[in-house]
């Protein structure tokens, strides 16, 4: 282990310290001129290590980097994570299984959609469902995923260009992501977090002017985005910071288990979608966007050429939207929820609770074992994987044959992709590490669940 020296001039500074550790002599740094100051035990190998965090360099949460330095050089880089303590995988144990989608879609929480829809999968194969699943439902989980899909890389290229000093583009990335989240509003009530895709299905059908409203927001997104395209695409102050920056080729991505734009950023195509398909992503028409950069740019551009694609999906889901059911014809597990907006704000409809109450003593008596105890789900286990904004999205469910999961295991692509900031940022400066970073675009609410 080298020795651990912060530089100081004892002679010129009386408050400058020294103490003794187990990895060698600490100095501390205090005042003075920086050309008088003196480096002592001459002839040791030197290092700097510095803190950076725990903040919010370009990431969405609290990550802590532990930089050592030569100079402007990161000579090493690791990561410090844990800051969020949430607790919700365990958290899961004691909750039944629909009452599961409201703490899993607070993981990632830039990608809520795509959490509900990984745990809900991964329920109705345990279940033996999937094929009983509505056509609709599962259309309307499609089009949700891939708006979702357009709001997060909208946000990793707004954090992005703030944290590298284009204002403008983080202007422009929060503008366009509005227009996603008022149709999140209309639909599900909320603008995240809106635990919509559950078990079996979806809570509630699309509004009424639901597919207009969508189908008038897409010209304008697809216009509005053409702004940050215009300027920063080949803007040569964007590319200095971000060509040849966090640079990770194909096989870094392989031995280190990298997916998402990272990894089609080296050139290869992997997306789940395409890979594994599910939710019937096979009948749909669209491309796997890639790069041959292996750095930070070629990771911006995929980033919007994935937002064209999933703008393409969208409008093929709202061809293939017909009159439905939304939700299993199971009522053994078919959550019964018909909302509206009324004076107390969004619930059950008073004609869905007319229904409920109309009905037989022993309908009645089921709906409220369903909602206070929930089904139960036999005993196993499975693993379902979808493509997230940020790579691979998979759960492991361990079921014991009751209402509650026994285990519910997420693995978060920005945990796994975390892995590549020493490849990335050793060996370059340290305004490159944030530019890095941000091309990883990591959101710890998935990495400490």
């Amino acid at each position: 282990m080298s020795e651990q020296v912060k530089f100081v001039d004892e002679d010129t500074d009386p408050y400058a310290t020294s103490y003794d550790t187990t990895e060698g002599t600490v100095y501390t740094v205090s005042g003075g001129d920086w050309d008088s100051i003196k480096a002592p035990n001459e002839g040791k190998q030197e290092r700097i290590v510095v803190n950076m965090g725990p903040q919010h360099p370009s990431t969405h949460g609290v990550l802590r980097l532990i930089l050592e330095l030569d100079g402007e050089t990161v000579t090493e880089a690791r990561c410090g994570i844990g800051y969020l303590h949430t607790g919700i995988e365990k958290n899961m144990e004691y909750r039944n299984w629909t009452q599961g989608v409201t703490y899993v879609t607070r993981m990632d929480y830039l990608a809520p959609f795509f959490n509900e829809t990984a745990y809900c999968l991964g329920v109705e194969k345990l279940l033996g469902v999937t094929d009983q699943i509505p056509e609709r439902a599962t259309t309307i989980r499609v089009m949700m995923m891939e708006l979702n899909r357009i709001s997060s890389h909208l946000v990793a290229l707004a954090t992005g260009g703030m944290e590298l000093g284009a204002l403008t583009a983080m202007t422009f990335g929060f503008r366009e992501r509005e227009l996603v989240l008022d149709i999140f509003e209309m639909i599900t009530g909320l603008r995240m977090n809106s635990a919509y895709i559950r078990p079996g299905g979806v809570a509630n059908d699309l509004p009424e002017d639901g597919e207009r409203r969508i189908r008038e927001t897409l010209p304008l997104l697809k216009k509005r985005m053409k702004d940050t395209t215009d300027l920063l695409v080949d803007n040569q102050i964007w590319m200095g910071r971000t060509a040849g920056v966090g640079y990770l080729d194909l096989a870094g991505c392989m031995a280190l288990g990298i997916t998402g734009p990272i990894l089609r950023a080296s050139g290869l195509p992997h997306d789940l979608r395409k890979a594994s398909p599910y939710c019937g992503y096979e009948t749909y028409e669209f491309d796997i966007p890639t790069q041959t950069t292996c750095d930070a740019y070629g990771r911006f551009l995929i980033r919007v050429a994935e937002m064209a694609e999933s703008m393409r999906i969208v409008e093929q889901c709202l061809d293939r939207l017909k009159p439905g059911p939304v939700m299993i014809e199971d009522r053994k597990v078919g959550w019964p929820a018909k909302l509206s907006i009324g004076s107390d704000g969004q619930g059950n409809s008073p004609e869905h609770i007319k229904e409920i109450m109309s009905q037989s003593m022993e309908a009645l008596i089921h709906h409220f074992k369903l909602v206070t105890e929930g089904f139960r789900v036999p005993a196993g286990q499975v693993y379902s994987a979808i493509e997230s904004p940020r790579g691979e999205l998979g759960v492991h469910i361990v079921s014991a044959g009751g209402t509650q999961p026994y285990r519910v295991h997420y693995r978060d692509p920005s945990f796994t992709n975390l892995q590549s900031v020493a490849s990335m940022s050793e060996g370059s400066q340290i305004a490159d590490v944030v530019a890095a970073v941000a091309s990883i675009d990591p959101v710890m609410g998935g990495v400490d669940r």
